[in-house]
């Protein structure tokens, strides 16, 4: 047809095919999906180059061992990052204490030490409260 283009054909890869198993396997599992559910399943499948059902066995026996969590949304992966800096910040009193301890042997401070602990309680005090509403929006 004239005028019109065709788009470049992309190869994808080989499927794999699982190794044979010592033990036959003799139990299935039937699940159904949506739509755009097959869509996302068959997406990741091609990704890891595997067909759909050796993707869904493997993913399945994954969360099963305790290898994945179907816990891990991404609110949860938030939450763990900000406790993860919440306690970054709080380690900054271990250079604030050191300060102090300069500022009790010889009586002087610098000009910045008070507005660095301020502000390192109010980044620690941010953290805490966006940690806070995460861990709300999970439970």
């Amino acid at each position: 047809m004239a005028g019109t283009r065709e788009e470049p054909q992309t190869a994808s890869p080989p499927l794999r095919r699982r190794s044979r198993q010592a033990a036959a396997r003799l139990r299935s599992v039937r699940f159904g999906l949506t739509e755009e559910e097959h869509r996302e399943v068959d997406v990741a499948a091609t990704h890891a180059g595997l067909a759909k059902g050796a993707y869904a066995a493997q993913a399945t026996l994954a969360a099963a061992r305790g290898m994945i969590n179907p816990a891990d949304t991404p609110l949860r992966q938030a939450l763990t990052e900000l406790i993860r800096a919440a306690g970054l910040v709080r380690r900054i009193g271990v250079n604030l204490n050191q300060a102090v301890a300069k500022l009790n042997a010889t009586g002087q401070r610098s000009g910045d030490l008070l507005p660095y602990a301020a502000e390192s309680i109010r980044r620690a005090e941010r953290l805490d409260t966006a940690a806070e509403a995460v861990r709300r929006r999970l439970h």
